[in-house]
Formats: C-alpha cells, structure tokens, sequence
C-alpha cells in the first residue's frame, strides 16, 4: 500500500511539473529577397512583452515561455 501511494504522489509531482515547465525557443531571421542573416531585429512573442534582438549573425533564443504560447 504504501508503494503505490508514493507511486501516485511521485508521478502526480512529475507529471504537474512537466506542464508548468518553460520552454526556449530559438531561431534566424533572414531576409526574404536574398537570404542574408539580419542583426538587430527585435523579435516579440505575439500578445506578450516577452522579447529579444537577434545577435550578429540573426539568431536569437527566447527563454522562459510558457507552453501555452505556442
């Protein structure tokens, strides 16, 4: 009995766990007429203020966001 209520407590924490987890996203951003990596481009999630500027090369990471923003 108590094996399988510390198996329920343990997959109830891992399971919640899971779903409140951040997630990151990364990316390039390229110009459409010659695929040329821009800098400095600001990239913002759509409805939120979470945001970022692409690097040197036009990458960027988002971290931080939540699963409910994809």
């Amino acid at each position: 009995m108590k094996k399988a209520l510390l198996f329920l407590i343990l997959s109830i924490v891992f399971i919640s766990n899971s779903y409140t987890q951040d997630r990151s996203v990364t990316g390039r951003v390229t110009s459409p007429e010659d695929d040329l990596r821009l800098p400095g481009v600001t990239v913002i999630i759509k409805g939120t203020v979470n945001g970022t500027v692409t690097d040197m090369n036009g990458n960027f990471t988002l971290s931080g966001i939540a699963s409910t923003c994809y």
